[in-house]
């Protein structure tokens, strides 16, 4: 029996259920504010912000919405206009230890004229400071994930990560990748169970990760070069998030809830002109 889009926006409701008490879980002080949104044109979400020891801005956020594509969104899928249903789950986590790194993952479905569909989604990591033990941990963690389904995934779904997750304008990764895909999609008759199989493991995933980083680096010292450093990493952060991220513009397109479309920005980042880290140091680096 085919998955019915119902079971999948169920599941992404207990998956930021289950991240929400995890992360709060390991923060000890931040819990999660929630907001409740309708989309006018149809459907909503649930909005969860946290504040905390360890997580000084984060979000996680669910959504689900539906009603008639807006043309810019079918131009941008090379599709024809119709109706459309978008469900998921988006997360951004942005610590107050600059030896803790940001992190991102987003997972959904998308149906249009309740015929085609496909699942999308991934988790990238963006460190301040790159800890060369972290960045392995972090890709043999998704590498093991993947491989549970297809030796081909982690390969390919990394390279794609690699392509996405790059500043143009400054030609510079925006951290060091992770696993991204899109459009998960097959007319065999098992297909569309086994990709909402992967996008569940990919989610179920994310918790332990990221409670991995804030057990292991939350005490880690720093100072004000730090902090420093990490506010114009931040500005980094920003640049791709409202210039190339897709996600942001197929929200915004589709008159999403703003406030909740914008939770991705870090509550302070810099810019400084021409700035340039010191030769041979951990920045540079």
């Amino acid at each position: 029996m085919e998955i019915q889009k119902a079971t999948i926006s169920n599941y992404f409701r207990t998956l930021q259920d289950s991240i929400c008490k995890q992360l709060e879980a390991a923060d000890g002080i931040g819990r999660f504010q929630e907001e409740t949104w309708s989309r006018e044109g149809g459907g909503g979400g649930r909005t969860r912000i946290i504040e905390g020891a360890v997580i000084e801005k984060g979000g996680v956020n669910f959504s689900e919405v539906y009603g008639e594509m807006p043309a810019s969104v079918a131009k941008g899928l090379e599709m024809e206009g119709g109706d459309f249903y978008a469900t998921g789950v988006s997360i951004v986590l942005h610590p107050i230890n600059p030896r803790v790194p940001i992190i991102h993952m987003n997972v959904r479905y998308f149906e249009s004229n309740q015929k085609d569909w496909w699942f999308g989604g991934g988790i990238d990591l963006t460190p301040h400071y790159v800890d060369e033990n972290d960045a392995r941990f972090f890709h043999q963690s998704l590498k093991q994930v993947c491989d549970q389904f297809d030796t081909d995934f982690y390969p390919k779904f990394k390279n794609w990560a690699d392509d996405y997750f790059f500043i143009k304008h400054r030609q510079e990764t925006r951290g060091i990748g992770g696993i991204f895909f899109d459009r998960l999609m097959g007319e065999a008759p098992d297909v569309k169970a086994q990709y909402f199989d992967f996008v569940q493991a990919v989610g179920n995933v994310f918790a332990p990760i990221y409670v991995h980083f804030m057990n292991k680096n939350k005490a880690m010292p720093f100072g004000e070069r730090e902090k420093k450093w990490q506010l114009l990493r931040r500005g980094r952060y920003v640049e791709f998030n409202l210039v190339w991220d897709r996600g942001t513009k197929f929200g915004l397109q589709t008159d999403g809830r703003t406030e909740s479309i914008l939770m991705s920005l870090p509550p302070q980042a810099n810019w400084m002109y021409q700035h340039q880290p010191e030769h041979q140091s951990e920045e540079a680096h």
